[in-house]
């Protein structure tokens, strides 16, 4: 099971991806764990619903959805 504090860090990063996108970034990738996400224009729902599932995973497992961890996204392409 992945700790609250985890969650946070990938939301973080994914939150960030998703300004990236919405600011003009051609593609995002981010990590999560192991593997690298990557995200384009075109996959903005795909980044959407994977932020809304760690949003829902936080408050499942009992953490405050406002507080984050650190991000460590990589950003390609801006």
């Amino acid at each position: 099971m992945t700790d609250i504090a985890q969650l946070r860090t990938w939301l973080a990063e994914a939150e960030a991806a998703q300004h990236k996108l919405l600011t003009g970034c051609k593609t995002v990738t981010i990590r999560e764990g192991e593997s690298q996400l990557t995200y384009s224009e075109a996959d903005a729902d795909k980044l959407a619903a994977y932020i809304q599932n760690l949003q829902l995973r936080i408050s499942r497992a009992g953490g405050d959805r406002f507080r984050r961890g650190g991000g460590r996204a990589v950003f390609t392409d801006c």
